[in-house]
């Protein structure tokens, strides 16, 4: 694999999860519906030849979705930061990225539209 030569992005917005989350023992008792985005940096050679629709040369953010639904819900996690950092590792390990964003928002705290959480890895 080449290192990225492109600024290109292939982002989902708005994914929504269910799954056990929370640092209380009774939140986490409780499925809490979750807003994950994810923004990618897929790897492109500059000497590479154009796509011509070959879904095999990009991301499939469909399997993507797929794979972040099902690390949201494999286990019970105290923090969001966990959870986000769970999925950027998987999802850089497992698809050809060059750098992920993984943010992901919570609907706890009182008088707040959310609380969230950032986190950007690199290859």
């Amino acid at each position: 694999m080449c290192p990225s030569d492109s600024n290109d992005q292939i982002f989902i917005r708005g994914l929504k999860v269910a799954c056990h989350i929370g640092v209380p023992d009774e939140e986490r008792a409780q499925s809490q519906e979750l807003l994950i985005h994810i923004t990618m940096a897929p790897v492109i050679c500059a000497d590479a030849p154009p796509l011509n629709d070959d879904i095999a040369r990009t991301i499939d953010y469909h399997a993507v979705a797929v794979r972040v639904e099902a690390i949201a819900v494999e286990r019970p996690r105290k923090l969001i930061e966990t959870l986000s950092e769970d999925i950027a590792t998987a999802v850089l390990a497992e698809f050809p990225l060059a750098a992920i964003t993984v943010e992901i928002e919570k609907f706890i705290l009182p008088n707040t539209r959310c609380v969230g959480v950032v986190t950007t890895r690199t290859a």
